[in-house]
């Protein structure tokens, strides 16, 4: 590590404080997708107080910012998310469940670290650039609605991501290790049924079901279920049944879809066919719908060049070390949830050996918390989740790493998780992402031939081209 980027981080370092205020009062907001506001409002008040020059409402979506410093190429992109999910309110560093508010929402998926280990990569870079005078441009862009809104795909159809050489970003979990493989595309849309409302003993034949269009449309998914691809996901849930009255035809009823596949250009083919059954169950039951687009997303594209420049730099830099306080607060927490022992990571799951490797390495640590850098993976894998980061991968190289926020095996979406996010476990978990995304980003400044490797790499891995999966008359909304 050389004396620029060492004294880089070391200004990181210093910035602990601001990152973990930033981290806290993220994690007390708690605001849902796409009602960011607070959220974002107090990352742009912090960033042009450091002395980024900020851009609010990035792509015409409100709580969406772009804040850069520098100056020319390359030009490296850091992602933030600062989305909170609903009914997972909980006390922060608790041990068992605690709602703050009853029903309130929770940042469950770590998205108050998330953003706040993004903020602290983009000081860490912007410090590099501000020593060194170098050419080169930082640019931290705040993502809204990732658990329900996929901001970056609607950027990615205003062709953003285009403009950048590469985009590095992070999430919390339950290991150490830099992320790579595919993922699931995916595609939402909400299904508003109307008919005519009659008494259903004494006028039957005036009604018409707006339930009952979307029983059949479900049976019709249903079948469709047995001729898609084994990679592809068809969820969903009924958002509106229509009412309490069984003596009352339901005059309307509403369905929310989920579409998953392996790439987005399946996924946009498997979409048109739900949405020939939703017509197909208008015309059986003599209603009409609405459809209304949600979010759609890509899979991601990985790019084997990053990954290798984020795993040299996590390796230099090392995972977090925890107490003892922290161990035992994480062993504790790790007995409140089945699957604590399981074997953790991405490499793991596809390699028997690894596994096997991954294992000796939790025995050794003795601990919930995984104190260890599981070792670079980069053979084929697959997560039938889905995130709207897959959308920038396929506009520009993209690189992620995961950090361990949380005891092994937490699951996600979870009070555990959320009660973790505010504790200095979480916190560090993020400062020491920060420092490892700067690091690589410091990389890519300092050797231009990485970015010509990543985006040749890119190139050749995105050859088909993209396909976006948002129409171009949608706008970033939630489900009704």
């Amino acid at each position: 590590m050389n004396q620029e980027k060492q004294a880089a981080l070391e200004a990181l370092e210093s910035k602990q404080e601001t990152v973990y205020r930033v981290a806290d009062a993220i994690w007390e907001y708690a605001e849902l997708s796409l009602q960011e506001e607070r959220s974002a409002a107090l990352y742009c008040r912090v960033l042009e107080e450091e002395g980024f020059s900020v851009e609010p409402g990035v792509c015409g979506i409100p709580t969406a910012f772009a804040a850069s410093y520098g100056s020319g190429r390359p030009i490296i992109g850091i992602l933030a998310e600062y989305d909170a999910l609903s009914g997972l309110s909980q006390k922060g560093g608790s041990l068992e469940r605690e709602e703050l508010v009853p029903g309130g929402c929770g940042h469950g998926c770590g998205h108050n670290l998330l953003g706040a280990g993004a903020l602290a990569a983009a000081l860490g870079v912007k410090a590099y650039l501000e020593e060194t005078k170098r050419p080169g441009t930082v640019v931290l862009y705040g993502c809204p609605g990732e658990e329900g809104g996929a901001a970056k795909a609607f950027m990615a159809r205003e062709n953003l991501w285009r403009s950048l050489d590469a985009a590095l970003t992070w999430h919390p979990g339950d290991a150490n290790e830099v992320v790579t493989g595919s993922s699931n595309s995916c595609i939402q849309t909400q299904y508003l049924f109307s008919g005519v409302a009659a008494h259903a003993a004494g006028d039957p034949e005036r009604g018409r079901s707006a339930l009952d269009a979307v029983e059949l449309m479900n049976i019709g998914v249903q079948f469709l279920r047995e001729h898609m691809s084994s990679r592809a996901r068809i969820h969903y849930a009924i958002t509106d049944a229509g009412g309490r009255s069984p003596n009352v035809v339901q005059p309307r009823a509403a369905v929310l879809y989920m579409v998953r596949s392996n790439r987005v250009a399946e996924a946009v083919e498997l979409q048109e066919r739900v949405d020939r059954i939703a017509q197909g169950a208008a015309l059986m039951t003599g209603t009409s719908f609405e459809k209304k687009f949600i979010d759609g997303l890509a899979d991601t594209v990985p790019n084997h060049t990053l990954e290798s420049v984020l795993y040299r730099n996590f390796q230099a830099l090392g995972p977090v070390l925890h107490t003892e306080e922290e161990h035992a607060y994480a062993d504790a927490l790790a007995k409140t949830y089945p699957g604590s022992g399981r074997v953790p990571g991405i490499g793991p799951e596809n390699d028997t050996d690894l596994a096997e490797e991954v294992k000796a390495l939790r025995e050794r640590n003795g601990h919930a918390m995984n104190d260890f850098l599981l070792p670079l993976y980069q053979g084929d894998a697959f997560d039938p989740g889905s995130t709207d980061v897959g959308d920038v991968s396929w506009q520009t190289p993209t690189g992620q790493i995961h950090a361990a926020a949380w005891p092994n095996g937490t699951p996600g979406h979870s009070w555990q998780s959320v009660s973790i996010g505010r504790t200095d476990i979480g916190r560090r978990a993020a400062l020491q992402a920060g420092k490892v995304l700067a690091a690589a980003a410091i990389d890519l400044l300092e050797e231009p031939a990485l970015l010509e490797e990543a985006r040749a790499e890119f190139l050749r891995r995105t050859a088909e081209g993209y396909t976006c999966p948002i129409p171009p008359e949608a706008v970033p909304t939630v489900a009704e």
